[in-house]
């Protein structure tokens, strides 16, 4: 979505947030024994228990944690929950985030899925049981439990990383596209034999996406697109096993395209250490536009995507919307950079 439209705040499906005696109704039980099985579990059977938890997950039902006259006020905190604390790309979506929010008075709760959606669903009621004044989450795949209890949420939701059909503010960049433009940039280098390699694809499901740009255009062109998933864990170790495994498996190829640039540094060092000539032998590409691709030798030929500029402009649309004011877009393209170094 493109329109500079201003957009109005979010309403929510209903005129109330679900509550404990509609679990209960849900679940065929009294509002004691409901509130018994979410508190105190070991008072109640096994079935009832299951029947409310059921109806928790189905009506998106969320304990308020704040107790009293505090009961209905909303906090200084924002939930921010990324898939992982280990990969820099998300700590400076994080900074980005943290600063702009702290400007103005806001602290965020930071969460960790380790790319487990059941996670992202607790956490996400855990947040929200502490009257969280929004939600910033990376990505925009939930499980259908979660999507349930988001869509009954009326404060800002924001969903970072990526561009889709967002549930309310969405801010990211085009990963199909930028997966395009680096295929492009391979063959214009003269590879036509050109692999993909990924750690993880089944949960880092945007280099998936990356991967579905990258084939479509070599695909296109009258090429195959051979794709290894060398599973987890990546980073620079992976990154070599992802070499052997190419060039075991693919002993024509003369480009390998990777899903970031932790696999693309570890296969060019591993290319050193074989004696492998890069870019002469085998062209190293990869995702992200880390310092590291900038500081191997040779440089990293490598997307940039703006991590810094996702969470900065993330968090000045949330702060619009709980200043009551209109959203600027409900969705921001903020674009990548193909950096072109010598390992191509």
């Amino acid at each position: 979505m493109s329109s500079r439209t201003p957009i109005e705040p979010r309403r929510r499906r209903g005129s109330t947030q679900p509550t404990l005696k509609e679990v209960a109704e849900a679940a065929g039980v009294s509002t004691i024994t409901a509130s018994r099985a979410l508190n105190t579990p070991e008072l109640v059977s096994e079935a009832a228990r299951t029947r409310v938890l059921q109806a928790v997950e189905q009506i998106g039902y969320v304990p308020n944690l704040v107790a009293g006259s505090l009961a209905s006020a909303r906090s200084r905190f924002i939930a921010v929950i990324v898939p992982s604390l280990a990969n820099a790309v998300f700590i400076e979506v994080i900074q980005g985030l943290q600063e702009t929010f702290e400007a103005q008075g806001y602290q965020i709760l930071l969460g960790n899925t380790d790319y487990d959606l059941r996670r992202e669903y607790q956490m996400i009621r855990t947040f929200f049981g502490w009257s969280c004044s929004a939600l910033v989450t990376a990505g925009l795949r939930h499980s259908p439990a979660c999507r349930t209890l988001l869509e009954g949420w009326d404060q800002p939701i924001m969903e970072v990383m990526e561009l889709g059909d967002a549930l309310d503010l969405n801010v990211g960049l085009d990963h199909q596209e930028a997966g395009r433009c680096m295929a492009r940039h391979l063959l214009k280098r003269g590879h036509r034999a050109i692999a993909y390699v990924g750690a993880g694809m089944g949960d880092d499901y945007r280099a998936g996406l990356r991967f579905e740009g990258h084939r479509e255009v070599l695909e296109g062109q009258g090429f195959t697109a051979p794709c290894l998933d060398i599973g987890r864990p990546g980073g620079l170790d992976g990154g070599a096993r992802g070499l052997d495994l190419a060039l075991e498996r693919h002993p024509g190829i003369t480009a390998i395209h990777f899903a970031n640039d932790d696999l693309a540094a570890g296969a060019l060092l591993h290319a050193q250490r074989l004696g492998l000539d890069v870019p002469g032998q085998i062209a190293i590409a990869g995702f992200n536009g880390l310092p590291l691709g900038r500081h191997v030798t040779p440089r990293l030929t490598t997307i940039l995507s703006p991590r810094a500029t996702i969470g900065r402009v993330a968090a000045e649309e949330v702060l619009r919307r709980l200043a009551g004011k209109p959203v600027r877009r409900r969705q921001h393209d903020v674009g990548f950079t193909l950096l072109e170094g010598e390992s191509t």
